[in-house]
């Protein structure tokens, strides 16, 4: 795996990347420039046909549509079905955008052009699909499983905490687990080394250079909540790391690894402690250039559909066009939400704010289908040239369950800090919330995100949203 704003990323993913760019862009270029020419051949067209440029142009869109669309997701990668159906979308992206871009030719020559970037894109299609099944196959096999060796006397507990949320792409392992001819309960051979009971400290051996790569261990956790029994893990530990290994606490982990903080082991000195919370003035005016910029595009874009939505709305139900909503905004001041109206007149008529269930009976018919494309949202691009909110950020709540959650769920006020925002970490990363525990799920990432906020990260978010909006994930 590789760091990318702040977290792991799969690595074989990355590389994939970057070989079918590097390999579509060769293939793109054999066949416009030599003797492999699909229909029509490289001579009907100008000399701008046969570049190289051209080649990397049409290349850089395809990739860019997989990565948009999710193709480069390790969970697509296992699931056939969502396989097929991402790559056709990311083919059906990349031909407007391909043609618009690369077609510059006459009125004739642009309707063979369109013809032959259908063939090409079908190539391309074939070439993704196929390298998905194999790495598909290789997963089945548990090829790229990074196994991680959880030590310290919480060990156990902190592998039972980790485990349900982390991806298929960990394996976590207690030091008596490590040895797969050496079953934890059976008694070993003199020869076969020492078995440790679960959950209490590793001694050295098990964290040395030569045991870890015996044992195929990608990295270490350690799992120490009583400082007056750290000597025995921490030691080792910290050799290990001296001599190149992965060694995290288990806050460090969640964090890197799985993108989301653990709201179990912070505590005021999380704040303090290591980079993030910062904000430069560079990054500041970025991000509300980038919040200008895009929410006005959108909106003009845009503008023809929410007519539509407008009309739909107001035939479908009576009631108000738009749903204004008290909100809490930046360091905890409220603001007026916009929303074309998903519900009822008289969804909350007792007075008492309710959260939204599935299949909810105050939904409208064409409520469902907004709130589940998203379309409802649009008008807090207006809240964003307002300065009100942002394209990203922490999803802001209601006064009432702002307080209600605060009660509970530690550091929640802290999710204020910063603007919120029509998309976020928590909405890219985790299914819709309607309880305390959802929320409590949503603040982990929220926090990460507070911590480790730049317009880099906000960029993958916008993209990830994309994918999002596309396949519903997580609507109400």
């Amino acid at each position: 795996m590789t760091r990318f704003v702040a977290r792991y990323v799969p690595m074989e993913m990355a590389a994939l990347w970057l070989f079918e760019l590097l390999l579509s862009c060769a293939g793109i270029y054999a066949i416009i420039a030599g003797p492999w020419a699909i229909d029509p051949p490289a001579a009907a067209f100008p000399p701008a046909f046969a570049s190289l440029r051209h080649a990397a142009l049409l290349a850089a869109i395809f990739g860019g549509s997989g990565l948009v669309i999710g193709l480069y997701r390790t969970e697509i990668c296992i699931k056939r079905r969502r396989l097929l159906l991402n790559a056709a979308l990311a083919a059906v992206f990349a031909f407007p955008v391909a043609l618009l871009v690369g077609g510059h030719f006459s009125a004739a020559l642009s309707e063979v052009y369109a013809l032959w970037l259908g063939k090409l894109l079908v190539l391309w299609l074939a070439f993704v699909v196929a390298s998905r099944f194999l790495l598909r196959f290789a997963f089945a096999r548990n090829a790229f499983v990074r196994r991680v060796l959880v030590v310290g006397s919480d060990a156990k507990l902190a592998r039972d905490r980790i485990a349900p949320g982390a991806s298929q792409r960990f394996e976590f392992v207690l030091p008596d687990s490590t040895r797969p001819d050496v079953p934890a309960t059976a008694a070993p051979p003199a020869s076969a080394g020492p078995v440790f009971v679960p959950g209490s400290p590793a001694p050295a051996s098990s964290m040395a250079p030569a045991s870890l790569r015996r044992d195929r261990i990608w990295a270490i956790m350690v799992a120490e909540p009583d400082a007056g029994q750290t000597a025995r893990t921490l030691e080792p530990a910290r050799q290990s790391r001296l001599r190149g290994a992965r060694v995290f606490n288990e806050i460090g982990f969640w964090e890197h690894c799985l993108g989301r903080v653990n709201l179990d082991r912070i505590d005021q000195n999380w704040f303090l402690s290591g980079d993030g919370f910062t904000d430069s003035r560079f990054g500041t005016l970025a991000k509300r250039t980038l919040d200008i910029v895009v929410s006005a595009a959108l909106l003009a874009l845009t503008f023809p559909l929410m007519l539509i939505v407008a009309l739909a709305v107001k035939l479908d139900s009576p009631g108000a066009l738009l749903y204004r909503q008290v909100r809490v905004g930046l360091h905890g001041r409220p603001f007026t939400l916009l929303k074309f109206r998903s519900m009822r007149a008289d969804a909350e008529a007792g007075g008492t704010p309710r959260w939204a269930a599935r299949r909810d009976d105050r939904v409208t018919r064409i409520g469902r289908f907004m709130r589940s494309t998203r379309i409802d949202e649009l008008p807090q691009l207006l809240n964003v040239l307002r300065g009100e909110m942002s394209l990203v950020g922490p999803r802001p709540e209601r006064p009432h369950f702002v307080e209600q959650l605060a009660e509970v769920i530690p550091f929640y006020h802290e999710r204020a800090d910063v603007k919120p925002g029509i998309t976020g970490w928590a909405q890219v990363n985790f299914p819709y919330g309607a309880s305390v525990e959802d929320a409590r799920e949503k603040l982990s990432y929220d926090l990460y995100y507070l911590k480790n906020r730049s317009l880099l990260l906000d960029l993958l978010i916008l993209i990830s949203t994309v994918r999002v909006i596309l396949f519903r994930e997580g609507a109400r």
